[in-house]
């Protein structure tokens, strides 16, 4: 196993906080729901009944191994936004690849997680490397990567999280890093009855209110914040026009808070954005990739329909 930590620049985290509270709706980042409090919480709510996304792609992939290995045919296989890396062992099993590369913007669990693997999958050379893949312009100089064909891997839909401009810039970004030959294999969740929906991202145990929450735990700690949590109610409800679920912390009150040396001030009812997750139909999806360059070669869903695996080439292919 072999690491590249390309120290990734940090975020101005006042910046983007300044910045997202000067929107209308107020939105910040969705990464900044992700300290070690978040990151445990999100684990936990992929645990939740409500919440199938995890368990159907995880069952999807280790039912369509070989088929996906069949289509994907020979190169390394690059994970984008590797995080736990615990999706893609069905693949390594049955692509046998020449190497596995994980890319992630935390060293801490980008570390543990690749020498986790490489002792699940020995005969699979490893490479983690840190980076803000959204920001790079090419793979770094690896003998592992050098004159052999990419195969992208970007599971967990969490190509939702962008707004349509920025999954579009997203899906370009892998094109070019991935180079000539490049395929794509990317979980895309899909529409579906809106109760399940917004019970995904609203569990009855309160897991998802718990982890919007923290994020105003956070910005106290980090920003001089002195958010109470208990005034915002949490809310996850789907957005039909755009296809997506909007989660929120809403004020239950008129109240003032402090935060990046700033006073803030909200209605009762208003509502600050934590994070959106876009749904995409399948034609919406291929529509979405051909605009970035890409044409789909293959797709292979669960029983149910909830939750796709589109295979990508690029235009040219």
């Amino acid at each position: 196993m072999d690491l590249i930590d390309l120290h990734p620049e940090p975020a101005d985290i006042h910046q983007l906080v300044l910045e997202g509270m000067a929107r209308q709706p107020r939105q910040l980042p969705a990464w900044l729901l992700y300290d070690a409090e978040g990151s445990r919480l999100f684990e936990a709510i992929c645990e939740q009944p409500e919440y199938g996304l995890t368990r159907t792609e995880t069952a999807l992939l280790q039912a369509t191994a070989p088929e996906l290995a069949a289509a994907l045919g020979a190169g390394v296989l690059v994970e984008f936004g590797a995080g736990n890396a615990r999706k893609v062992g069905p693949l390594l099993e049955a692509l046998r690849p020449p190497a596995y590369v994980a890319l992630d913007i935390s060293a801490d669990h980008l570390g543990p997680a690749c020498k986790e693997l490489q002792t699940r999958h020995p005969a699979v050379p490893v490479l983690g490397i840190c980076c803000d893949y959204t920001q790079l312009h090419q793979l770094p100089d690896h003998p592992l990567l050098n004159e052999q064909r990419r195969l992208g891997f970007y599971p967990g839909s969490s190509l939702g999280n962008f707004s349509l401009p920025e999954a579009r810039g997203l899906l370009q970004q892998f094109s070019q890093l991935l180079g000539l030959g490049a395929q794509l294999l990317i979980g895309i969740d899909q529409p579906k009855a809106v109760a399940r929906l917004e019970a995904a991202y609203n569990d009855a145990a309160g897991v998802s209110a718990a982890f919007a929450r923290n994020l105003l735990v956070r910005l106290n700690r980090d920003l001089a914040g002195n958010f109470d949590p208990d005034a915002f109610a949490y809310t996850a409800q789907w957005q039909p026009e755009h296809s997506r679920i909007a989660m929120a912390l809403v004020s239950r009150q008129a109240q003032t808070v402090q935060l990046a040396g700033q006073a803030w001030s909200f209605a009762a009812g208003e509502p600050l954005i934590t994070e959106y997750s876009v749904k995409y139909a399948p034609e919406a999806f291929l529509s979405l990739a051909a605009s970035a360059g890409w044409r789909g070669a293959g797709r292979w869903s669960d029983p149910a329909g909830d939750l796709s695996l589109h295979l990508l080439v690029t235009a040219d292919s």
